[in-house]
């Protein structure tokens, strides 16, 4: 029997994709479930995997072509007797500095266009953590490091130059050019629409953190042997910038085209960092989440944000965005908005400043507060008074229980 393999049905906000690397060639055998090829999208990286067990009959589209869902990429012949073996490929293609061949050797095989740009590079695929299938490593792995200039990324391929100096001291200056992953293009594409076509503006406050501080520690041991989580920060600005939401409902509102789009729910993205670029997960329906819910699932983003294991369905839509650039020791920043959202909130590092508190003054752990809006329909009044409002929510935890 012949079985079409086709590009998956995309998200509405993804275009297209990209295809990566072949696993398998012409007349190689493929089990069920065998990953055949992985797509990178702007968002995420997808694995098509083998639905029936075959023969690779004919790959219809190459590494690198840009495709469209349901387009076809390859055929399987489930009746069909493999004429190819698994192991031509990587015999046939050039030799391998020793280093990268041993480590290949180690691990389960790599497809030729990984091998290649690891060659090319002077790499060793164990320096690099894989984001495919079973933690094996793709393409977009490779680029991703190279980009982040990791300490045993070299440049092979840059043209080395040697100039004298007055003091006759010979310097090596090195160019390299990475081409950027989709996903790192993308998020340019959308930070350049935000600037272009919104009216940024960003009003700023200050929030003493130790009463969620107290808070915390005393009951953090009790809520991670319930619930199985630790008590972060996080919940408590997830909850406080809902609670704010409900106040000043055009801060949760879209600007689509002449109108204005009011949001009766509440979808929070939260920014996240990873080696390929910046994805924002989107918490669903979070007015109706507890707390341990929240901590639990803004955990397991982060952990399937660095394994590329996010879904499209996670990153797609919010009313909100929440970016905490204080886990990498921000003091303050100016976020920009993530289109078509209006509003987003920035957290900033906690740092223990000088505040005037009854008339004295005493030392507090302090973070600044950030929220840029689309000034078209939000007002400074109601920018600042939300931000105002998530202050207060956060000084008196209390507020939240009893929704003030």
């Amino acid at each position: 029997m012949i079985i079409e393999i086709k590009v998956p049905v995309l998200a509405e906000s993804v275009p297209d994709a990209t295809l990566l690397d072949w696993y398998k060639q012409v007349g190689e055998h493929v089990e069920r479930g065998e990953n055949l090829i992985d797509l990178e999208t702007d968002k995420v990286t997808l694995e098509i995997e083998a639905p029936e067990s075959g023969v690779i009959k004919e790959l219809r589209k190459q590494t690198g072509d840009v495709v469209l869902a349901d387009e076809i990429l390859a055929v399987i012949d489930t009746d069909g007797a493999a004429t190819v073996s698994a192991e031509a490929p990587a015999a046939a293609a050039a030799p391998q500095p020793e280093a990268v061949a041993s480590d290949t050797a180690a691990s389960e095989k790599l497809s030729p266009a990984v091998c290649k740009l690891l060659d090319e590079r002077g790499l060793e695929s164990s320096r690099i953590q894989g984001t495919g299938k079973g933690g094996r490593l793709v393409k977009a792995d490779v680029l991703a490091y190279i980009e982040k200039g990791g300490d045993d990324a070299p440049v092979v391929a840059a043209t080395t130059q040697v100039q004298e100096r007055p003091a006759s001291i010979e310097t090596v200056r090195v160019e390299e050019r990475v081409p950027m992953t989709r996903l790192r293009k993308r998020t340019a594409e959308r930070l350049l629409t935000a600037q272009h076509e919104a009216a940024l503006l960003t009003t700023f406050n200050e929030v003493n953190m130790q009463p969620v501080m107290d808070l915390r520690n005393r009951f953090k041991a009790e809520f991670e042997e319930r619930f199985g989580t630790r008590l972060g920060f996080m919940s408590f600005f997830v909850k406080a910038a809902v609670e704010a939401l409900k106040k000043f409902p055009v801060v949760n509102a879209y600007v689509d085209g002449d109108d204005i789009l009011y949001h009766g729910y509440f979808d929070i993205g939260v920014a996240v960092g990873s080696e390929r670029g910046l994805v924002v997960p989107i918490l669903r329906d979070v007015e109706h989440m507890p707390f341990a819910e929240v901590e639990r699932k803004i955990r397991d983003f982060g952990e399937r944000a660095r394994d590329g294991k996010l879904t499209l369905d996670e990153l797609i839509g919010g009313t909100f965005t929440i970016s905490n650039g204080g886990v990498y020791g921000s003091l303050v920043s100016t976020p920009i908005i993530n289109p078509p959202q209006s509003a987003i909130l920035g957290m900033h590092k906690i740092q223990p400043r000088p505040v005037a508190e009854n008339g004295e003054v005493v030392i507090r752990p302090m973070m600044y507060l950030a929220l840029s809006y689309d000034h078209r329909i939000i007002d400074g009044r109601e920018a600042v008074q939300y931000l105002d409002t998530i202050r207060l929510t956060l000084e008196d935890p209390a507020r939240m229980l009893l929704q003030l």
